[in-house]
């Protein structure tokens, strides 16, 4: 008789035999989940079902300068500042968008509105921060960003990669944001891309052989255990730490490089910047990285505000509907959650420039994927767009329900020194109507 535990039935969902499948479930995942630059470690059917149950991840699409709300996803058509757009029917009874989003239309399902903003900060260095912390910092603590956290909170302790990574390639607003660790300290800080889609310095030296750069490491590693003998201290670990997330990074190159994917995807996302830093978002967030922003600038529509809208609207909704279509063909979306998100929108006052200025009152965020009830709208503004007529949302709040929807409690505290610091300000509350 067979031996069963070295036989399968042929097909690919029983490929992993019993005694692999228990070494590979008991002590295997954590490793492979640690290793971010294994790409194909989701063609292990149970393996990918257990890392994609246990492993959260979030796409921040940052639309930097502040896109406007009645141009997206909270229009007002025949209102005096309804502007020249119509709205139109989503896949949603009831819920209607711009029509410059007809791809979203018919994705709404996956994504839930926030119509209720009100942030109350409409400058764009502190609304930038602001958005990107949940709160401001205080004279005495520096806060984290929400990438910061989230690589604290969701990455890997022995990852060898970044944890948190972000593409800002335009100039314009890109310090008013920049990532920001905080108190966690720069161990969660992010990888900044803003001249390359790929990491510069991340390349052996050409008179370095692979043979020579390996040999090297083990010879490194020989001599720092030997001088760890007798020895102990937190320096000593970070040392050997920095090390190892340095070899990691130099082997995650891969990762950043949409050349690797099919032409077909290629195509899919489409050929512009933002669409390129998107695909190359999704391979990271397909490999393990927690938390990845890509901004995309320049929204700022002081002036001529509906052909600025007219150009960067459209691009937004094929990105953005592309990325949802993929990420749950790849059974991603459930455990990825997707925001678009700026420092303020715009107002409905329409200038003499025949442009929307900074307007932090009644603004319009969205959520798709993990955690969050899609096919819905939380929250109003009222018939003009000037003020929230229902359910009013703050930074607080809404931070707390991304944290919420990640299965993070929003009271966690941390500490700085003996001072607890809660993720989010005491009281704050997630919404629950958001939460799937």
């Amino acid at each position: 008789m067979a031996d069963s535990h070295t036989r399968f039935c042929g097909s690919p969902e029983h490929a992993m035999d019993r005694r692999r499948f228990l070494g590979t479930m008991a002590a295997g995942a954590a490793a492979v989940a640690a290793d971010m630059t294994v790409l194909n470690v989701l063609q292990e059917p149970v393996l990918a079902a257990e890392l994609k149950k246990q492993q959260k991840r979030v796409i921040l699409l940052w639309l930097a300068g502040g896109a406007s709300q009645l141009e997206t996803f909270d229009p007002k058509p025949g209102a005096p500042t309804g502007g020249p757009f119509r709205a139109i029917a989503t896949s949603v009874p009831g819920i209607q968008i711009s029509e410059l989003m007809p791809k979203m239309a018919q994705r709404m399902d996956r994504t839930c509105i926030i119509r209720s903003l009100n942030t109350k900060n409409g400058d764009h260095g502190g609304g930038a921060r602001l958005m990107m912390r949940g709160r401001m910092d205080d004279p005495s603590v520096r806060y984290p960003d929400l990438g910061a956290v989230l690589a604290r909170e969701l990455g890997r302790v022995h990852s060898q990669v970044p944890d948190y990574v972000s593409f800002y390639t335009s100039t314009e607003g890109r310090d008013f944001a920049p990532g920001a660790a905080g108190f966690l300290g720069s161990r969660y800080g992010p990888m900044e891309l803003t001249t390359s889609m790929i990491p510069e310095n991340i390349h052996r030296a050409a008179e370095i052989s692979d043979l020579d750069h390996r040999q090297r490491a083990d010879l490194r590693e020989l001599l720092s255990k030997r001088f760890e003998r007798g020895r102990s201290g937190s320096a000593l670990g970070g040392h050997n730490e920095a090390y190892q997330r340095v070899r990691g990074l130099m082997a995650s190159e891969k990762l950043f490089d949409i050349s690797e994917e099919p032409q077909k995807v290629r195509d899919l996302y489409g050929p512009t910047q933002f669409g390129e830093q998107v695909l190359a978002a999704r391979r990271l967030v397909e490999a393990g990285v927690p938390f990845v922003r890509v901004g995309r600038a320049w929204w700022d529509s002081h002036g001529q505000n509906f052909e600025t809208h007219q150009e960067l609207v459209p691009e937004l909704d094929h990105v953005m509907s592309t990325l949802l279509d993929d990420l749950a063909q790849r059974g991603l979306l459930d455990s990825t959650l997707v925001i678009t998100l700026a420092e303020f929108g715009r107002t409905p006052a329409i200038n003499p420039s025949l442009g929307r200025d900074h307007f932090a009152s009644a603004w319009s965020t969205t959520l798709s994927g993990c955690g969050i009830a899609g096919g819905s709208v939380y929250g109003k503004s009222d018939k003009t767009g000037n003020t929230v007529a229902d359910g009013e949302v703050g930074a607080a709040e809404l931070f707390a329900t991304i944290y919420q929807a990640l299965g993070i409690d929003p009271q966690k505290n941390y500490y700085v020194g003996s001072r607890p610091v809660p993720l989010t300000d005491p009281g704050t509350e997630a919404i629950d109507e958001v939460l799937a």
